[in-house]
């Protein structure tokens, strides 16, 4: 699976349609009632019945859009490979290949591939996020401390 390949940030134009379209789509949703709503594209007078599941998705990816957010949707069951992996996290394949035999990362066998959820990968790279925060306010702390940061 090709998620990450194409992932660009918005041009500007794009980012102005994705605002005008987020606003009207926010407020119109704010107004249906049931689990299902139809659209129209105008160009084609054509009829679409959508999930509201899917419209408030598309309301996310809108206001992503209009924010300048490079965006990409991946259903949560995905599996990527540890090349991939090292990819989302920023390090190296040999270091995921580590964190899997450590057990810090789950992961399934193909033959003899690893295969990693992508689900699992982002809830690591939140957990390290988290990590490196802390780490920088303790560092801070200490700094304010021993009076080398002014605040």
């Amino acid at each position: 699976m090709n998620v990450l390949e194409n992932i660009s940030k918005p041009s500007k134009e794009e980012q102005k349609v994705a605002k005008h379209s987020y606003n009207a789509l926010s407020s119109t949703l704010k107004q249906i009632q049931s689990d299902k709503a139809e659209i129209e594209i105008e160009e084609t007078k054509e009829k679409i019945v959508l999930p509201l599941k899917a419209l408030l998705l598309l309301e996310g990816v809108l206001k992503a859009m209009s924010e300048g957010k490079p965006i990409s949707i991946v259903p949560l069951a995905a599996e990527v490979t540890t090349q991939k992996a090292a990819e989302i996290l920023g390090c190296s394949r040999p270091y995921i290949v580590k964190l899997l035999e450590d057990g810090l990362l789950p992961y399934t066998l193909v033959g003899k591939h690893r295969r990693i959820l992508f689900e699992d990968v982002m809830s690591y790279k939140k957990k390290m996020k988290e990590e490196q925060k802390k780490n920088l306010i303790d560092i801070m702390s200490f700094d304010e401390e021993i009076g080398l940061y002014d605040s």
